[in-house]
């Protein structure tokens, strides 16, 4: 099966590059994390549309072939009005309220969607995320994100090995061309990540207003009460089995699994048992 390329309209009138994976079923939003782009979901949708569904991967703004947006506006906020946005067009276009599945950034920007926009999702998963997260993880994450931002790689062996030593647990894949994918090659022949330096340099980048944006969240969980899943990777360095203890006992429908030898990047690292938990999931809430 081949994606057939669609766009979306973010909140500020912003361009958002997507791929459909038709099943000719139920939709599923794919919400890639902070420094992804959609493609990192292509294993994921083709199963989803094998499974009858209708999978849409979505580039989020400043990221893949998304419009990096003139307000350099790269905080949570922001990125929760582009997933409502999003969620709104792809009801239309499917007359449904779609299923979300975001992993990280992708996660708190649906979840902000439904809390804060009233998106009105038919469910939830969410990848190794929840708005309790550990301080040390998240530094760590950002910082191999910005260590290599202005300078870039020579090659793309040379980013695979930087890949590499941050993620030692995980096989090098081996072929570089799901790597190629998320790295743009410039005119002075150097590769850098696929998204906006904005998103780390900006006034209102990722960082701008997280603390308060996620205590909101917090606050607001009683209130969820559509059926959500959160997938955690047992070795994450960024959410710990108390942050999702705790999300579960907030959220009125929420359930839980931990995916063994799988870190922060769960869909990457697992993706056969993560596949096989999502899709668990959506069926058994579709039977319902």
């Amino acid at each position: 099966m081949k994606p057939t390329p669609i766009e979306f309209t973010g909140a500020e009138g912003n361009r958002l590059a997507a791929d459909l994976w038709d099943g000719r079923g139920h939709p599923v939003l794919l919400l890639h994390g902070g420094g992804q782009t959609r493609r990192a979901w292509d294993m994921t949708a083709r199963r989803v549309a094998d499974a009858g569904m209708s999978a849409i991967t979505v580039d989020l703004r400043g990221h893949g072939e998304s419009d990096w947006v003139a307000s350099a506006d790269y905080s949570f906020a922001a990125y929760g009005a582009d997933a409502a946005a999003v969620v709104r067009q792809t009801a239309q276009r499917f007359h449904a309220a779609p299923s979300a599945v975001g992993a990280s950034l992708g996660g708190l920007s649906a979840l902000i969607a439904q809390l804060n926009h009233g998106a009105m999702l038919d469910s939830l998963v969410l990848v190794d995320i929840t708005p309790r997260m550990d301080v040390g993880g998240v530094d760590r994450i950002q910082g191999f994100m910005g260590a290599r931002m202005e300078e870039g790689f020579a090659s793309l062996e040379e980013a695979a090995d930087a890949i590499a030593l941050y993620m030692p647990h995980r096989k090098r894949p081996r072929s570089l061309d799901g790597l190629r994918k998320n790295l743009r090659l410039d005119p002075d022949g150097r590769y850098r990540w696929h998204w906006d330096p904005a998103f780390m340099t900006s006034e209102r980048n990722i960082n701008f207003g997280s603390k308060e944006a996620m205590e909101s969240l917090l606050a607001k969980l009683p209130d969820l009460h559509l059926p959500v899943l959160v997938v955690r990777g047992m070795q994450s360095e960024l959410v710990h089995e108390d942050h999702v203890r705790e999300f579960v006992d907030l959220a009125p429908s929420a359930s839980c699994i931990d995916v063994g030898e799988a870190g922060h990047m769960v869909a990457g690292d697992r993706n056969d048992v993560f596949c096989d938990a999502i899709l668990g999931f959506l069926t058994d809430k579709e039977a319902a």
